[in-house]
């Protein structure tokens, strides 16, 4: 069995450190890339999307407008462990709605109901959800209430409603964090250990992987939403950087 914790601020590190654990132990499913371990491209992208979130937890409870909610699953009998976590953004001019940011379950307490409650908590504050995911996730988060509108790149686009909200989510810029000295240094070991050649090949891989994942969200929405599909590509949320 599991609880769960709604915080508005950062949380203790104990628990800032599972869960940038879970990030990067599940970048595949985490991220929009879905991105391969085979990929020797991966574990530049783990130390990325780790400090993704690290950066967003950091923002929580700031004075700004980036508005920064989590969600988290511990288990019950060790109440210090987390099971999985659901970082969200309020929209802005719209109380009701809210972007998922990030959703990660421990893999070894799925099927338990851990991401279905985390979602079911937070469209008890914000009924109107929308979330991002990779084609083969869109049967999981249909059975959770969730109906695709839209493809958005590598991604297809659900909400709990036909429609997006008109507000807009505020979002950290995270572009800079691919030109840090870290991601830098990263790289340059990589290259290193498998060579110019293979990196290459291995940015190639990527390029054809997300190729792919477009046309597969494409086609998804196709399926689900015929022609009306293709008219709604522009109604998701407005997204602003900070």
């Amino acid at each position: 069995m599991f609880a769960l914790s709604h915080f508005v601020a950062p949380p203790e590190e104990s628990i800032k450190s599972q869960i940038l654990q879970l990030v990067v132990d599940n970048l595949t499913d985490i991220s929009a890339l879905g991105l391969p371990p085979s990929n020797p491209l991966y574990s530049l992208y783990q130390y990325a999307i780790g400090f993704e979130v690290h950066r967003y937890l950091e923002a929580m409870g700031g004075s700004g407008d980036l508005q920064v909610e989590l969600l988290v699953a511990n288990d019950q009998q060790n109440p210090q462990n987390v099971s999985g976590f659901l970082l969200y953004l309020p929209v802005q001019d719209d109380p009701q709605a809210c972007s998922v940011a990030y959703l990660a379950v421990h893999s070894q307490q799925r099927r338990q109901g851990i991401a279905r409650a985390l979602l079911a908590a937070m469209t008890e504050r914000y009924p109107h959800a929308e979330l991002a995911c990779t084609p083969g996730k869109v049967g999981c988060f249909e059975a959770m209430g969730f109906t695709v509108i839209a493809a958005r790149g590598p991604q297809v686009l659900m909400n709990t409603r036909d429609h997006s909200s008109a507000g807009a989510v505020v979002m950290l810029d995270t572009a800079p964090i691919y030109r840090t000295l870290e991601v830098q240094q990263i790289h340059s070991y990589l290259l290193k250990q498998h060579g110019k050649r293979a990196m290459v090949d291995a940015e190639k891989q990527r390029d054809r992987h997300l190729d792919q994942l477009q046309r597969k969200a494409q086609a998804v929405v196709q399926e689900r939403l015929g022609e009306r599909g293709w008219q709604q590509r522009g109604t998701a949320v407005r997204l602003f950087t900070v």
